[in-house]
């Protein structure tokens, strides 16, 4: 009795095998760099939060010049990682690296932000990366805009809590220079037609943090506590402003 000829030709899982393999190798290469970021970034972010506990005179040298060269270790991480994505289709695996990538970002912005009160624009941040941003017309691993939005409302969110603590702290200046910083984002943020549900959602988030700043500088207010050099509108140092 002859055997009925199969309907599906068992090579095409054969064949399917074999891509999928090839794609988990591809997936394990980048993990590699992704890894040593996620180190890496731990290593940073336990620096920087000690922000919340040391007064702003002190904050160059015992956290911020130290945390420059570790910063510059991220740079040559991302490099590593940019040069071998940059082989791969970008928006098929870039899901492996963007939290992390996003870390950076938002390190490298509050970083910047404790030295000269000023926003790194997201033309900075590649630069100091030494990657590619925002770019529409290469398949090449770049930061993007939505990496750059969500970084910044984690900045955000972090400074918020730094309000509170500089009053603890004794520091009344830098409630004010927070505050108005916050404001300017949220203004920024109001000018944007976002698409990303997840970004809009996180940036709309920002009026919570604008708020609990409003909180405490209207405290400070109410028991006169308000730094003379503020209550003109002006910063306490120079800058406040926003790079966009």
């Amino acid at each position: 009795m002859a055997h009925p000829t199969p309907n599906i030709d068992p090579a095409i899982f054969t064949t399917l095998q074999t891509k999928i393999d090839e794609e988990s190798s591809i997936r394990d290469s980048l993990r590699t760099f992704t890894d040593s970021l996620g180190r890496q970034s731990r290593l940073v972010t336990s620096h920087l939060s000690r922000i919340h506990n040391v007064p702003s005179a002190a904050l160059r040298t015992q956290i911020l010049d130290p945390v420059t060269p570790l910063l510059q270790q991220q740079a040559q991480t991302v490099q590593e990682l940019a040069r071998t994505a940059s082989q791969y289709p970008f928006y098929k695996y870039n899901g492996l690296w963007a939290r992390e990538v996003q870390t950076v970002v938002q390190s490298l912005q509050l970083h910047e932000w404790l030295l000269s009160n000023t926003l790194m624009s997201l033309e900075d941040v590649g630069k100091f990366l030494g990657v590619a941003v925002n770019v529409k017309d290469e398949d090449v691993f770049h930061v993007t805009i939505e990496d750059y939005l969500l970084a910044l409302t984690g900045t955000v969110e972090e400074l918020s809590r730094l309000a509170p603590n500089s009053v603890t702290l004794g520091d009344l200046g830098r409630p004010l220079q927070v505050g108005r910083f916050v404001k300017e984002v949220h203004a920024g943020f109001q000018l944007l037609n976002l698409k990303n549900d997840n970004l809009r959602r996180r940036a709309d988030g920002v009026k919570y943090s604008v708020k609990r700043c409003e909180d405490v500088v209207y405290d400070l207010s109410l028991r006169g506590l308000v730094p003379k050099d503020d209550e003109g509108g002006e910063d306490v140092q120079s800058g406040g402003a926003m790079k966009l």
